[in-house]
């Protein structure tokens, strides 16, 4: 089905929208754009050279994509900012693309944006996350799925969120929050694991009590968390939650939050 376009949107020739979206009067979309199907873009929304749209989204009123990355690096490169499928993107949302060029700004699939958010350049989010009413997240940053960011969030530059991890309003934090836990507090600080998610994607009961062993091994112990991790490996059994959560702080660059 032919797409409904509003003759009041200003629309260049060169963007590709595909079928069967909703584009309402005073939506601004430049050339370098691409849309996928069944798309609803609400008036006074902008989408910008290097947006790359997939399919079912909706994008509501005063929404900014593909925004000029607001990073003292950026040249005017040619770079994008990636959406994938089923997302809603609130009213006044800003999504940046990336600095460089060939970069890449992605948000990925079924994402629940709701108002104010900013997600700055390079940043990547995976699925099935929601981001609460004006929360920022920083740019180069990296988002695990089903991650949960409640109200007024700050996450600053280059840190990461691990999968299924939920950060409580108000919580600004500059290093990595691993997988399956709360965060939260000034300074952030772990809460137990978000054993919610966990249980809603049909993690049992008994790796639940692992995952919540190998975390007072790392922030209740005595020792380091590279030992931490060593403690995990030789005593909680193993399972792919376990691996996850050992990947993820082994690899991390800037560390983790702040022990209790």
């Amino acid at each position: 089905m032919p797409s409904d376009i509003s003759p009041r949107a200003e629309i260049d020739p060169r963007a590709k929208i595909g079928n069967n979206c909703k584009i309402f009067p005073f939506v601004y979309i430049e050339g370098d754009v691409e849309i996928g199907d069944n798309c609803i873009i609400f008036p006074f929304t902008s989408i910008l050279n290097g947006a790359r749209v997939g399919n079912n989204n909706k994008i509501h009123q005063g929404s900014v994509i593909a925004a000029l990355p607001q990073d003292f690096e950026f040249m005017g490169e040619k770079s994008e900012c990636v959406i994938g499928d089923n997302n809603i993107i609130r009213e006044n949302v800003v999504i940046n693309r990336a600095t460089h060029n060939g970069g890449k700004t992605v948000i990925g699939n079924n994402n629940f944006l709701m108002e104010g958010v900013h997600i700055s350049h390079d940043t990547k989010v995976g699925n099935d996350c929601v981001f609460g009413y004006g929360t920022k997240i920083a740019g180069d940053c990296v988002i695990d799925d089903f991650a949960i960011f409640s109200t007024s969030v700050i996450e600053n530059a280059g840190t990461r969120v691990g999968k299924g991890a939920m950060v409580q309003a108000g919580t600004t934090f500059s290093k990595d929050v691993p997988p399956y836990i709360i965060a939260g507090g000034s300074p952030v600080k772990y809460h137990g694991i978000n054993g919610t998610i966990l249980g809603m994607h049909g993690v049992s009961e008994k790796t639940q009590k692992h995952i919540t062993n190998a975390y007072r091994l790392i922030f209740h112990g005595q020792t380091s968390v590279f030992d931490a991790i060593n403690q995990v490996k030789e005593q909680v059994p193993d399972s792919v939650e376990i691996q996850n959560l050992v990947n993820f702080i082994s690899e991390t660059q800037r560390g983790i939050i702040t022990k209790i």
